[in-house]
């Protein structure tokens, strides 16, 4: 106000901060609430955090939980982390604040505001660690979810580190946790933890359905998952059916196809939600049955298969993924549906640009598409340059997101197929062994140091 001989009143009005309000603040008579300093920065053209770090020390100059709650809100939306660290630690000098911070923590995360929330779940877990809580065990489970992303080792550190508190979660959770646990075990190829996971999910998700169709509460006051409790029973059977086609057990895998694809017989809920997961089971049971018999070397259902799949977009890349593994494995001939399909074939650009878990497992599939692909045009003497590029595209994608499977897959195939190659694809192979080793040696190090 001096240095721009603007009167008390004017600054008022600028700031839109009634006249007596501002001069109690002003006077050190009156607490700043965050509303009222974001109104008085923005008054004096400053940006929006200019004050944050003075006005942290405000909030512990007398400690309000009503001050410091949307501080930390605001801090999260301008992605000052910093100021988020240092309120948590001070306020964490009173472990009485725990609980408040655990909310919060849930706040940010239902907004999207994952590192923040982060920094929360962190502080309340270290607050906790020695007890048995189960708000402890949400606040794992919540950096599980966090951490979640395209390194697959590092995703299944992360699951391996969770698990430790699944059994402490409310039921509904573990249910939904669990899932999630599939889909990290799924995508490093740990098809036995895989099928464990599933069971469980079913023990759990049955024994809650039965619970909730003899309990006298309304739904809504039950406690619930995300999606009805049946849809987690029939993603069970379908997790373990995938669990024992990737063990090439077709026939067990069969089983649980015909099991996921009865839910109509035993699904009391006939609203449209209920029909709508019925169907989309069914149509799953079929493509799968399908596959199966094809996997089983019933190589005359190819062409059906082909043809089923046409009417169901989404997934006709998956499809097609496994058609080129049986034409390896039965020495078949797919040109013709390759070429049917090849709109449907994502690009790698396409990929790459994806996040969440259920395209992580899509990136996956796309890595080792690449390899059978190419194994599929060496096999039948299609342009064996191409084919060549497509092992080194899949292994370099594979260093992208870490996934150990499908490096020794794409290392062994160009070992193998060598001679093939020419000395621009030799000298890219020696680059991407090279990153290779040094991955590893990283690791070394890391394990060595934890040791």
């Amino acid at each position: 106000m001096k240095q721009h001989n603007i009167l008390h009143s004017q600054f008022a009005d600028i700031a839109g901060i009634n006249s007596g309000t501002l001069s109690r603040i002003l006077q050190g008579n009156k607490p700043i609430s965050m509303s009222q300093l974001v109104a008085i920065t923005a008054a004096m053209g400053l940006p929006e955090d200019y004050f944050f770090d003075d006005y942290l020390e405000e909030c512990f100059s007398i400690v309000s939980i009503r001050r410091i709650r949307p501080f930390i809100m605001r801090c999260a939306e301008l992605n000052r982390l910093d100021c988020i660290q240092k309120t948590v630690n001070r306020l964490l000098d009173d472990l009485s604040y725990i609980a408040v911070l655990f909310e919060i923590a849930e706040e940010l995360y239902e907004e999207n505001k994952y590192a923040a929330a982060r920094i929360l779940y962190i502080c309340v877990s270290e607050s906790e660690k020695m007890q048995h809580s189960e708000r402890l065990a949400m606040c794992q489970y919540r950096l599980f979810l966090i951490d979640l992303g395209e390194n697959l080792q590092s995703n299944l550190r992360a699951a391996t580190q969770f698990e430790l508190y699944l059994n402490r979660l409310d039921e509904a959770v573990q249910i939904e946790a669990l899932q999630q646990l599939m889909h990290v075990y799924g995508t490093v190829h740990e098809w036995a933890k895989v099928d464990a996971l599933a069971e469980e999910m079913h023990r759990l998700a049955t024994i809650q359905y039965e619970l909730q169709s003899r309990s006298e509460r309304p739904t809504d006051e039950q406690t619930r998952t995300k999606r009805p409790l049946y849809y987690y029973i029939l993603y069970a059977y379908l997790g373990r059916a995938k669990a024992s086609e990737e063990c090439r057990d077709y026939e067990r895998a069969l089983q649980f196809v015909s099991l996921y694809s009865s839910g109509g017989t035993w699904i009391r809920e006939k609203d449209e939600e209920a029909i709508q997961i019925i169907t989309q089971f069914s149509e799953w049971a079929v493509a799968n049955t399908y596959l199966y018999r094809l996997m089983s070397g019933d190589v005359d259902v190819l062409n059906e298969y082909a043809d089923y799949i046409a009417s169901y977009e989404n997934e006709i890349f998956i499809a097609v993924s496994r058609m080129v593994q049986a034409a390896n494995t039965y020495d078949l001939n797919i040109d013709r549906i390759l070429e049917r399909f090849k709109e449907y074939i994502p690009l790698q650009s396409d990929i790459t640009e994806l996040v969440d878990y259920e395209v992580r497992i899509l990136k996956e599939s796309y890595i080792q598409f690449l390899s059978d692909l190419a194994v599929y045009r060496l096999n039948t003497s299609k342009d064996a340059n191409t084919a060549i590029h497509l092992i080194l595209q899949s292994l370099k994608l594979s260093l992208t997101m870490n996934s150990e499977t499908n490096i020794i897959t794409c290392l062994t195939l160009f070992e193998k197929y060598r001679d093939f190659a020419d000395l621009e694809a030799r000298e890219e192979f020696k680059k991407l062994s090279s990153e290779v080793h040094q991955s590893n040696a990283k690791k070394d190090v890391i394990l060595l140091g934890s040791l």
